[in-house]
Parts: C-alpha cells; sequence; structure tokens
C-alpha cells in the first residue's frame, strides 16, 4: 500500500485570487498605491506571505525587512477573514484523490500554510475528511523543503515513506521530496506552468485525471 502526500497551494487548490487580495489590503493600510496582480502575480503567491509583501514594498521602492516582519501577521489575519472568496479547487482534484483512496493509497497533505489557515480552509472546500494527515507550516519547528514535515505527514497518514511520493508544484516540492528520498510529480497546470519540467521530477500531469496512472506508475 503506498502513500501520496500532496502540496495545497497551487497543488491542490489555488488560493492566489484570496493570498493576493490580503496583500493588496496590507499596500492600502500602508497607504501604498502599490497593487499585486491575481493573475500575474500567482506565481509569488505561493510562495507565501512574505514573498507577496516584499514584492510589492520592492515595487514601491519601499522595501524594509522590518516592514515585511511587522506586516506579516496583518497580512496573516486579512487572509483568514476572507479565506475562500475566490479559492478553487483544481479540477478534477476530487476525484482524483477519490480514486486513489478507492485504491487503497493513503493520501495527506504538506504544506507550507500556517496549520489553522490550512485546516480552516479545507473544511471550508469541505474536503478536510478526505486526508489522513495535515502537516503545516508551524506544526514542527521547520517546514518545507526540510524533509520533516513530509515524513510526519506519512507517518500520520498511517503510511511508509519508502512507499510514498510527493505532489506538488514548485521548486521546494522537489526539493522536499529529494531530501526525503521520495519520487515527486509536479502538476503543469500552476503559474509555473510547463516549466516545472526542468526540475526533472519522476512524474508531470496536466490534470489531475492523469493522477491515478501516474502514481501507479511512479510507485510501481
Amino acid at each position: 500500500m503506498g502513500t501520496v502526500i500532496f502540496d495545497l497551494d497551487g497543488t491542490l487548490a489555488d488560493t492566489s485570487g484570496d493570498l493576493i487580495a490580503a496583500a493588496n489590503r496590507c499596500f492600502e493600510e500602508m497607504g501604498q498605491a502599490v497593487r499585486l496582480d491575481s493573475t500575474g502575480d500567482a506565481h509569488t503567491a505561493f510562495r507565501g506571505a512574505r514573498a507577496m509583501l516584499g514584492l510589492g514594498l520592492r515595487r514601491a521602492e519601499a522595501f524594509d525587512a522590518a516592514l515585511v516582519e511587522a506586516w506579516y501577521p496583518h497580512l496573516l489575519s486579512f487572509y483568514g477573514e476572507a479565506i475562500d472568496l475566490h479559492t478553487q479547487l483544481y479540477p478534477g482534484a476530487i476525484e482524483a484523490v477519490e480514486a486513489l483512496r478507492s485504491d487503497g493509497i493513503r493520501v495527506g497533505i504538506c504544506t507550507n500554510k500556517p496549520a489553522a489557515l490550512a485546516e480552516t480552509l479545507l473544511a471550508r472546500l469541505g474536503v478536510r475528511d478526505l486526508f489522513g494527515s495535515m502537516i503545516g507550516a508551524d506544526t514542527l519547528p521547520v517546514r518545507k523543503p526540510d524533509p520533516a514535515p513530509y515524513v510526519e505527514a506519512v507517518a500520520r497518514a498511517g503510511g511508509d515513506v519508502a512507499r510514498s511520493l510527493l505532489v506538488g508544484d514548485t521548486e521546494t516540492d522537489r526539493k522536499t521530496a529529494a531530501a526525503a528520498g521520495v519520487p515527486c510529480i509536479l502538476v503543469t497546470f500552476g503559474p509555473d506552468g510547463d516549466g516545472v519540467r526542468a526540475l526533472d521530477p519522476e512524474g508531470l500531469i496536466g490534470h489531475f485525471d492523469a493522477l491515478r496512472a501516474e502514481v501507479a506508475r511512479v510507485l510501481g
């Protein structure tokens, strides 16, 4: 029996719209005219709150690391207030997870989103019960690409790391899998698109319809 661990943002769900809305509210509160774009800056949104704040402040020629840290908790608060206004699961995601479960595959989530926010979002989307584990950025003292959160996600799902793989969308996920010594399947429908091919993952999917067969191929 195998285990498949999923990243959340940019892999299972497109959360960029709500993330960028929270960042833009921060810039508004700061009195900065700069605004991030929900489409063009999605790549940065999936890299976290600090990345979004840093991008906007650099564009405003007002970057200051202390300012980023000061506004980081405000962004998380704003995001938590409106976490699912624009967020949508990618087409076929739930059907793919359910298909894996029907094959006897254990499934879990390992994300760099703070755990409480991830739990809230998954509950709002109505999918939390599908996953046997959920490890967030602050569940352990370290986060991806350190392998420990991935290993913990596999363990809490009741699986064996030696028979597991990670499904993600970024270089962070690729590095996490490599550090854990497991295969990685990357999606090409995220903001990086086909660019993830350059990361040389063990598998690629352009739609969740292909996941079941790709997992079977990679896990053997």
